[in-house]
């Protein structure tokens, strides 16, 4: 058995900026959508795809705002792609697909909860985290836990997230709080980036580890003095940073592993998605049986 966890909210942003726009009859942007519903529907037609779970950033905005007023919300979507939010969610529950709209966790939050599902689960043979975002690979786990770059056909195990990043799968929150992610609104801390973050992890695998004396770090790092400088004054700052980078594995997710066996698609329910996105082609792919 495989488990493909897709993060939708990332699907429907790559289909906005890459497809084709297109407009339904009332006028509407839905290309997106029309994108999203073509891409996985090539999924759901792949050999060995057969529990397939999807979540999405319903309001993008999460616990984590209350946090750190820094992170990142949905101020400056463009309007076209926010309207689609709704309707892609419509039209992956119609493929048949586990939907899993999240509020007030993040989308990531829900794959990471089933991926532990998954890895728990001893008739899992692998877990496939769709997508190429850096936060998920702190989820991966040897070669049973992967990442998934569905448009370059990357996969990501332990080994490749330790020669890509530096740092174990563990580590990469503290990653994160060091260097600071642009797109989920983690500034990091002065002076710290990805090489000299990495050969510290590499050693010391979490913050609270690394000592705030340069000279007794065990690691040869050039601007060790003022890298350490830097962690000692805003130490606070990076655990909380940290904190916004770790993903949830406790998202109230009903479904079990097996609720996510994929049934086929939802006929009426795609059919009258379908007339109102104007893509009745879409269908052609669905013979009716």
């Amino acid at each position: 058995m495989h488990v493909h966890l897709i993060d939708g909210t990332y699907e429907l942003f790559r289909s906005f900026y890459g497809a084709p726009s297109a407009k339904a009859r009332d006028g509407r942007e839905v290309g997106a959508v029309r994108g999203v519903m073509s891409s996985l529907g090539a999924l759901l037609r792949e050999p060995g795809v057969t529990h397939v779970g999807c979540a999405f950033d319903t309001v993008i905005e999460s616990f984590r705002n209350e946090l750190f007023a820094g992170y990142k919300t949905s101020a400056g979507i463009d309007p076209d792609l926010w309207a689609q939010f709704p309707l892609v969610e419509r039209a992956v529950a119609a493929l048949g697909i586990v939907v899993w709209p999240m509020v007030p966790f993040e989308a990531d939050d829900a794959l990471a909860t089933m991926a532990v599902r998954g890895a728990a689960d001893p008739r899992v043979e692998r877990v496939w985290l769709c997508t190429p975002d850096k936060d998920l690979a702190q989820m991966v786990v040897g070669e049973r836990v992967v990442g998934f770059d569905r448009r370059h056909k990357t996969v990501l195990d332990e080994a490749s997230v330790q020669a890509k990043f530096g740092v174990p799968p563990a580590s990469i929150p503290d990653l994160l709080a060091l260097i600071g992610d642009d797109a989920d609104g983690i500034p990091g801390l002065p002076r710290w980036g990805s090489k000299s973050a990495a050969i510290v992890l590499a050693h010391y695998r979490h913050l609270e580890a690394i000592p705030d004396d340069a000279a007794a770090w065990q690691v040869s790092v050039r601007g060790a003095v003022a890298l350490a400088a830097s962690l000692q004054a805003q130490r606070g700052d990076a655990m909380l940073y940290r904190r916004l980078a770790t993903l949830r594995t406790d998202a109230p997710l009903a479904e079990s592993v097996d609720d996510l066996r994929w049934g086929g698609i939802r006929r009426p329910e795609l059919e009258a998605l379908c007339a109102e996105l104007d893509f009745d082609r879409f269908l052609e792919r669905w013979p009716a049986n």
